[in-house]
């Protein structure tokens, strides 16, 4: 009787620490920052001129207005080196259509901005000095923008994903 005790008391130990090992934590944490949540940019296509803004981003928390709930709590900051998330809504006040090119640390193009018509686009921009010209219109004055370091926290944002 001593032998099948001993057995079945292994048996036990061997399904506890099972058990310990496959509930001890998780891969990510609820405390963990959410990613940022990305910045918009409005880029207006003109015959002679692309303008943008804003021309600085990530620099520092967000200026916009929070609502009255966040209004007094300062958008956390990430730790983190990853690029950017920019949203180009851009406006092509032009008579043809038109591709933007963004230059600098990582070079991109938009597709295809109907004339004289809205458009939007997303790209993943590393801190850097960017210099947003037009492919059909190389005369235009091209339009500069500057990503930072700075990301900040989408915890205290309210209806994201």
């Amino acid at each position: 009787m001593g032998r099948g005790r001993a057995r079945v008391g292994v048996a036990g130990a061997i399904a506890a620490f099972s058990l310990l090992a496959a509930g001890c934590g998780a891969e990510s944490h609820p405390n963990e920052q959410r990613p940022a949540a990305p910045t918009r940019v409005s880029v207006t296509i003109a015959r002679k001129a692309i303008s943008v803004q804003p021309g600085l981003i990530g620099d520092g928390p967000d200026r916009s207005q929070q609502i009255p709930q966040n209004q007094n709590h300062r958008q956390p900051p990430i730790k983190t080196r990853k690029p950017l998330d920019v949203i180009f809504v851009t406006a092509n006040q032009t008579a043809t259509d038109s591709h933007l090119l963004i230059h600098g640390p990582r070079d991109t193009t938009s597709p295809p901005v109907p004339a004289n018509s809205p458009g939007t686009f997303q790209a993943n921009l590393p801190a850097g000095t960017y210099t947003i010209t037009v492919a059909e219109q190389p005369e235009a004055k091209a339009g500069k923008l500057v990503v930072g370091h700075y990301r900040a926290s989408s915890e205290n944002d309210v209806l994201l994903p």
